[in-house]
């Protein structure tokens, strides 16, 4: 699949996202309010912050079209990482208002009308659901779209738990289990958030994405005949999809140099995910005590 097709699968998948999304949270709300369901109003405010996210996500991969000039050199690549990172935070936040809200009504727990939170959670379940399944795909080789399907495929789970939540009221008339949803809500967005608030840091301080293996690139380049040293060997992600490379090898000889370089980009590119090569060759060996090598 071209870059072009999957930008437009990706573009089409955040519109119908946001769309369901928006449409879902004003019903939800409403009835949140009207039934005196701190679990809706929570989920509710949790989809918001979820569409904002979205949004941003979707920026973030329409930047990532526009052409590099003389002051982005890189493009707008790196905006994904940004959006993934937003998102963390967004969630962060969510989780703050959520769990001082259920707190409070913990401690005064009010009647719920259950058929309402029931029939609106189980909507939930298909929007969140269905939108889930729209990123399935994509989050597989992008943090940034990662960060979208964690959320819909949470707030799916979420909803089913407020489901079951409201049957239990229905038959127990335990009101108390409202905000105790509401807090498992912030517990579950809290353990999804946190593996990618971990992972965006790491492309925000351009760390070696998780899907590289270093020392093992380090090796294959080692392993080559004419290469007696590596140094300054850097790896980092210029956005969520594209990662970079930068070495110096020392070679005992210049011949075929040409040659040389054109074989190890595609050797590299082909057995490593790097998209961006950069090889500077040196004759020789150089003294590591004036070289900032990174291992």
């Amino acid at each position: 699949m071209s870059q072009t097709h999957a930008v437009k699968q990706e573009t089409t998948a955040f519109k119908v996202g946001v769309l369901l999304n928006s449409i879902f949270i004003v019903l939800e709300a409403s009835y949140g309010f009207a039934s005196g369901s701190l679990a809706l109003v929570a989920d509710a405010g949790h989809n918001l912050s979820d569409v904002l996210g979205l949004l941003i996500s979707w920026l973030a991969i329409w930047l990532g079209t526009k052409s590099a000039n003389a002051k982005y050199t890189y493009g707008y690549k790196s905006s994904s990482i940004l959006a993934a990172l937003f998102n963390a935070v967004f969630l962060l936040v969510a989780i703050g208002a959520i769990s001082v809200e259920a707190i409070q009504r913990l401690a005064n727990p009010g009647p719920v009308a259950e058929w309402d939170v029931i029939i609106v959670a189980a909507i939930g379940v298909l929007v969140n659901g269905f939108t889930a399944f729209l990123f399935m795909k994509g989050q597989k080789h992008d943090l940034n779209i990662k960060g979208a399907f964690l959320h819909m495929a949470a707030d799916a789970g979420v909803s089913i738990g407020v489901v079951i939540a409201g049957f239990v009221i229905l038959k127990t008339g335990w009101f108390w289990l409202d905000p105790v949803i509401s807090l498992l809500i912030a517990i579950i967005i809290l353990i999804g958030t946190w593996g990618l608030l971990r992972e965006a840091m790491n492309y925000s301080l351009e760390a070696v994405p998780n899907n590289i293996d270093q020392v093992k690139i380090y090796d294959f380049l080692m392993s080559q005949p004419s290469v007696n040293q590596v140094h300054d060997l850097h790896i980092w992600g210029m956005s969520t999809t594209e990662t970079a490379m930068t070495v110096h090898l020392c070679r005992n000889t210049l011949d075929h140099n040409n040659e040389f370089l054109e074989s190890m980009n595609k050797q590299l590119s082909e057995q490593f995910p790097l998209t961006h090569i950069t090889i500077q060759i040196e004759l020789g060996k150089v003294d590591y005590e004036t070289t900032d090598s990174s291992i």
